[in-house]
């Protein structure tokens, strides 16, 4: 089976309309992390800021909880009917689901109803999370020409990576822009109601691509798997789990990010505005590293950049926080020391994980692997660190968590198979 040929234009239109989606289904997922102290005040009123704060992160939670079906309607979906058509759904469902966010009543609007809207957000936002890791990644490996694997699938984290930094950027420019009352009454909203438009031009570009040229060779030869997900299971079972152990630091790690401007207001003390800009010099260590990894990887191969970060961040964890105990500098270099883990995995993940399946369950194959890691291991991670902030009252207890994560992917990593330079598989 040969793939048809794809030429450069083509290969750059197919990457940009992936990494903008990506953008705004990343953005639209994490803005939500970046301003849990204004939303538990606002949903879930307390005389406990950590109360509120643990109140926000469960509905934060809930979408993990929803992901896996997502991942399992969507990516069986886009596995027997294309890529492209099903991101185009995705996108759309996402920017819909965090614009109600940024309208939702509040909890001293209409009281008990508010949480419940912003649950029901949150379960849209995780059934469309779950389709788009696996679709988009699935969409830039297909298009890569050989040799290029690795850095057309590190878009995948690169954009996560962007998606943040603009989530951030907005959070400091609103927080240092607005008085103190105005970005609690309806600057904080600002954020979500940006997303439709994101979304719509996320969607306008997705419909405009043709489907991927190894989709389409699968299709024309008849090949595409009628029911994915049993093949999956059948077949690819061992290489799920695998993936599974392996990113769990990386989603640890990437949720801790996340967490980390709400840890630097409420455990360190700073405002809002110095964790919020400490935590995009992170974002921007990541986005250095990221590319640089994946180009590496192509030479000396995926494995390294899967075990040595997993490795690195068991090592790090402790020292890591024992960094945001001290000065504002150092706190900035805590940032940047997630930042550069997560930029060696992002760099390598998406391509070798991909490598692994065959281009007929690949979409349903990468979702579950990635969603079952993710709503286990990382969507729990913030209201963990904050129980654990809550009842040891030791400001580097979360280090345990991540420290944890590290050990379990650096041994699930060791059993991943090298992929750098073989055959992208198509059945």
């Amino acid at each position: 089976m040969v793939a048809p040929a794809v030429d450069a234009a083509a290969r750059r239109k197919a990457v940009v309309a992936a990494t903008i989606g990506n953008f705004v289904e990343w953005y639209d997922f994490i803005v939500y992390g970046y301003f849990a102290t204004v939303i538990g005040a606002q949903f879930f009123p307390s005389d406990d800021p950590l109360a509120s704060i643990m109140s926000a992160f469960a509905v934060f939670g809930v979408s993990f909880v929803v992901r896996p079906l997502g991942a399992l309607v969507v990516g069986s979906y886009g596995d027997r009917m294309g890529r492209r058509g099903t991101l185009a759904v995705v996108v759309l469902l996402m920017s819909g689901a965090t614009f109600l966010i940024g309208v939702a009543p509040t909890y001293a609007q209409v009281g008990v109803l508010a949480p419940i809207i912003l649950a029901f957000a949150r379960a849209l936002q995780g059934f469309s999370a779950g389709g788009e890791f696996g679709g988009a990644t699935s969409f830039m490996i297909e298009y890569a020409p050989e040799g290029k694997r690795g850095l057309y699938g590190s878009w995948q984290a690169f954009t996560q990576g962007v998606a943040a930094g603009v989530g951030v950027t907005l959070g400091v420019v609103l927080s240092s822009a607005l008085p103190e009352e105005a970005f609690n009454a309806w600057g904080w909203r600002i954020p979500f109601l940006v997303a439709l438009p994101f979304g719509l031009i996320g969607l306008y570009l997705r419909l405009r691509l043709e489907d991927t040229p190894h989709f389409r060779a699968v299709r024309e030869t008849r090949e595409v798997e009628a029911a994915p997900l049993r093949e999956t299971v059948r077949f690819h079972g061992a290489d799920i789990l695998k993936v599974v152990g392996t990113i769990v630091f990386g989603t640890a790690l990437t949720y801790l990010l996340i967490y980390l401007p709400t840890y630097s207001e409420t455990v360190l003390g700073l405002s809002r505005s110095q964790a919020l800009t400490a935590n995009l010099i992170g974002i921007l260590a990541l986005l250095i590293v990221c590319p640089t990894s994946a180009v590496l990887s192509e030479r000396i191969g995926r494995k390294p950049f899967l075990v040595y970060p997993a490795l690195g961040t068991a090592v790090l964890a402790l020292p890591i926080f024992w960094l945001l105990q001290g000065p504002l500098p150092a706190v900035v270099l805590a940032h940047v020391g997630v930042g550069v883990l997560l930029g060696l995995f992002g760099g390598s993940y998406p391509a070798a994980f991909s490598e692994l399946f065959p281009t007929n369950v690949r979409y349903s194959s990468l979702s579950l692997g990635y969603s079952a890691s993710v709503s286990i291991f990382g969507g729990t991670a913030p209201l963990i660190f904050t129980y654990l902030l809550q009842r040891t009252e030791n400001p580097v207890s979360p280090a345990f968590y991540i420290l944890a994560a590290g050990l379990v992917s650096f041994f699930a990593a060791l059993t991943i198979a090298e992929t750098a330079g073989k055959p992208l598989p198509d059945t």
